[in-house]
């Protein structure tokens, strides 16, 4: 309850701003439609919400009801599950017509056949959200939505691990295609970040520099990183609904390369604590054997082009980037705009294990 008022609070005092943002990438002269949203109130799914609803879009949200059920009390939620085999299953969907599908929750490709097959008579556009996880090699740099997919031995496997989250969304991608073959639209994010994010993943980086003290910065500040406003990507998805834009699009940012110093300067911008920053070499933190720091890959080896995936397609498709600097003020300011004893849990190292690491390097 405490997390649901906080960001309720939060948007009260955003929600001019962003809805004239939302609206000024509005399609010229776009039709009110009927959206369905799978899922709708996570991270992705509010920032859809109300980029859509700023632009007089009508929405009907499809869940369980367990996170944050009362989260958008206005707006039709039909109650169900993915899995078709459970509860009530899809039946709620059964019947309706919408001119567009949001399927932001889509981790296993029987759920998505399911979901796809009963919709595909009575929906236009079947948008799905996949990931940059897709792909097989992260080691090119610059690749687009033509390289290489992943792929798993067992799809019928339905345990989300390292190993198979990319292949199973891959899977997933091609289960919504089968069901509305010329009328999908594959959105494939890199990073999502901004406020709201309940990985704490990005959102280690601005709290940490503004603990401040000793900072591990990991790899070199010329390194490449993408990520993308979740604000940026709802909008988008409505831009994408209004125009009808089907295909494959990299949803990764900003527009240019991104140096990873550029990001962290930015992080200690967005605060008044003394940081400062100690790059210890990405080779060494890479033989660690953990993967300690979020965000950050190594810039070698398999993962050289982890953070440079061509968002060329998506910018042409009228994807649009806020400035990093915002999102890494945003993002600070909504950390902190929670209660302490129910803030968002941290990804990252614990202080103990970031100063034996920095003592390690400097002793090696």
């Amino acid at each position: 309850m405490g997390s649901q008022h906080t960001r309720r609070a939060f948007l009260a005092s955003s929600l001019a701003a962003s809805a004239v943002a939302a609206s000024a990438v509005a399609a010229p002269g776009a039709a009110k439609k009927k959206i369905l949203i799978l899922g709708g109130t996570g991270f992705l799914g509010p920032a859809t919400v109300e980029a859509a609803q700023a632009r007089g879009h009508e929405l009907t949200l499809f869940n369980r009801g367990r996170t944050r059920p009362g989260l958008f009390p206005n707006i039709e939620t039909l109650l169900g599950d993915r899995d078709p085999d459970k509860g009530e299953g899809l039946k709620a969907l059964a019947g309706r017509k919408w001119d567009v599908v949001i399927d932001n929750s889509a981790y296993y490709p029987r759920h998505v056949k399911a979901s796809a097959e009963l919709l595909a008579a009575n929906v236009s556009q079947y948008i799905i959200i996949s990931s940059i996880s897709v792909y097989a090699d992260n080691s090119i740099e610059g690749q687009d939505e033509s390289a290489r997919l992943a792929t798993t031995p067992d799809p019928t496997v339905e345990k989300i691990t390292e190993q198979t989250y990319g292949p199973l969304k891959a899977l997933c991608e091609q289960a919504a295609a089968k069901a509305f073959p010329t009328s999908t639209t594959i959105v494939r994010p890199g990073y999502i970040v901004g406020p709201d994010d309940p990985s704490g993943r990005f959102t280690y980086w601005p709290v940490r520099i503004d603990r401040g003290g000793e900072v591990v910065a990991p790899g070199g500040p010329g390194d490449p990183v993408q990520i993308i406003d979740v604000r940026d990507l709802g909008a988008w998805l409505v831009t994408l609904l209004e125009n009808r834009t089907f295909g494959a699009f990299n949803a990764a940012g900003p527009k240019d390369r991104l140096r990873w110093g550029d990001l962290l300067e930015a992080c200690r911008r967005a605060t008044t604590a003394k940081a400062n920053l100690n790059w210890v070499d990405g080779a060494w933190i890479a033989k660690q054997g953990e993967e300690v720091f979020p965000i950050w890959a190594p810039y070698q080896g398999e993962t050289k082009g982890f953070h440079l995936w061509s968002n060329q397609r998506a910018v042409r498709a009228g994807l649009k980037f806020r400035p990093y600097g915002e999102t890494v003020k945003d993002t600070l300011a909504w950390y902190k705009s929670q209660p302490e004893n129910g803030r968002t849990k941290l990804a990252g190292p614990t202080p103990e294990k970031e100063a034996a690491l920095l003592a390690a390097f400097r002793q090696k």
